[in-house]
């Protein structure tokens, strides 16, 4: 499951060390609830996120913990393996 800050999506991050694309192709999806979200990243197997307001949804309802995420631009990112 992918979870991203619609503002994002569709534009590319990159430091000295790592690289972002928010691609479009991976991270349009339609927007829901928190409700609903929290339903779905409850089946997932994984979750991808990305930017300051998912992140801190993720954080709030322990989906990821703060050494989950790394900043790539001053983009926050987590990959939390959930099964």
């Amino acid at each position: 499951m992918s979870i991203c800050d619609e503002n994002l999506i569709g534009k590319k991050f990159e430091d000295d060390s790592m690289q972002l694309d928010v691609s479009k192709f991976f991270y349009r999806g339609e927007s829901m609830s928190d409700e609903d979200a929290l339903k779905i990243a409850g089946d997932a197997n994984s979750l991808n996120i990305v930017g300051e307001n998912s992140i801190n949804f993720a954080l709030k309802n322990k989906l990821i913990i703060k050494e989950d995420i790394v900043r790539i631009k001053k983009i926050p990112h987590a990959i939390a393996i959930l099964k």
